[in-house]
């Protein structure tokens, strides 16, 4: 299957970091990994903003954060959605027994964040929609880096996994 490796840690050798495991991904989902951790960040800032905890603060600071997740959508989301529901999500469905409610569910979190752009565009109820599209993205990328990705590298052999890479990287970048 494919390889991914595990770097840890440990205080004896390094006290500021206490055991922390760094997971590196098997190539092919470099590219999605990349978007997520971008998105966790995002996802972060729109639930403090959300809380009032960020400044600007209030209607400013909802707007900057609309503008912001809407280009973060415009730039990332929308091929990295499409990538995974053409690409990813197919194979999973073939390859692992099982995984098609956690699939169906994935999907499920791209409609909900689509059918939520024009609401963003639209400016209104801010507060609540910025702080509910962070939650919804970060729990969305959770799954997928804490189940989705391991049962793809547990799953998929190696060859198969360059092809989905090969063709992740087309959707993703089409201009390389």
């Amino acid at each position: 299957m494919v390889q991914s490796w595990v770097i840890r840690t440990h205080s004896s050798i390094n006290p500021l970091l206490q055991a922390v495991d760094f997971l590196m991904r098997h190539a092919s989902l470099l590219l999605l990994s990349h978007d997520h951790h971008h998105g966790l960040a995002l996802a972060l800032r729109c639930r403090k903003q959300g809380l009032g905890q960020i400044k600007p603060m209030g209607a400013e600071g909802l707007r900057e954060r609309a503008k912001e997740f809407l280009e973060f959508y415009r730039a990332n989301l929308m091929a990295h959605f499409k990538a995974e529901e053409a690409v990813l999500f197919p194979l999973m469905r073939q390859q692992v027994a099982g995984c098609a409610d956690m699939l169906d569910q994935l999907v499920r979190d791209h409609e909900q964040l689509r059918r939520a752009m024009p609401q963003l565009e639209a400016g209104t109820g801010l507060a609540k929609l910025i702080f509910d599209l962070g939650d919804l993205l970060e729990r969305h990328i959770r799954k997928e880096e804490r189940e989705l990705f391991p049962l793809f590298e547990a799953h998929v052999d190696t060859a198969q996994a360059e092809v989905v890479g090969a063709k992740l990287k087309e959707l993703l970048n089409p201009q390389t």
